[in-house]
């Protein structure tokens, strides 16, 4: 079983990179997440997880070895495959994954392409143990509340403000006052933007 691949980068693509060792170029599939680590990279190491079909070999391809772990939890749930869980990491962080699972949060798990109300409760319900076991509990809900955050971003592209500016804001707004209800959130960001 391969750990990890470290190489030169040919070609990178939001879905993929193509890492050269020694003569030999191996594709392996990415998250947007690991794409945003690597982008103006020239040489990289990859913790890598090998799924082999009857009709292919995929390597699947990760940046820290916590982003490995969670999408192999992910894909242990039924009727995860490795495409939906890698749509997953590439939806969310690592960090942010876990907060969802831990605190039940079907709604924003839903709202990631290809993962229904059902899947979304297989999640919570198969993995939800595992990661309070896994992670300190206590840490895991000091990370400040990813609903409250998505809800306002939410808010505020629907009002017509670009996702990035609305990020940075309500960002900047949550370092000072974390414990901030979604409505004063929003109300504050606008007066900034």
């Amino acid at each position: 079983m391969l750990d990890f691949i470290k190489g030169e980068i040919i070609e990178i693509l939001p879905t993929s990179v193509v890492i050269e060792v020694n003569g030999i170029g191996y594709d392996i599939n990415i998250s947007l997440f690991t794409y945003s680590k690597l982008q103006q990279k020239k040489a990289c190491l990859l913790f890598v997880h090998q799924v082999i079909r009857e009709d292919a070999h995929l390597l699947f391809g990760f940046i820290t070895r916590d982003e490995r772990e969670i999408f192999r939890q992910l894909i242990s749930v039924s009727g995860i495959g490795a495409n939906t869980a890698r749509m997953i990491l590439s939806s969310m962080t690592p960090e942010e994954v876990r907060h969802a699972i831990a605190t039940a949060n079907v709604v924003l798990l839903k709202s990631i392409k290809g993962i229904g109300a059902k899947s979304a409760e297989r999640i919570i319900v198969d993995l939800k143990d595992k990661i309070l076991k896994s992670e300190d509990a206590s840490q895991l809900f000091k990370s400040v509340d990813n609903t409250i955050k998505n809800e306002a971003l939410s808010a505020l592209e629907v009002l017509g403000f670009s996702k990035k500016n609305s990020q940075k804001v309500i960002d900047e707004l949550l370092t000072t006052d974390s414990s901030m209800p979604v409505e004063e959130l929003i109300k504050r960001a606008l007066k900034l933007l």
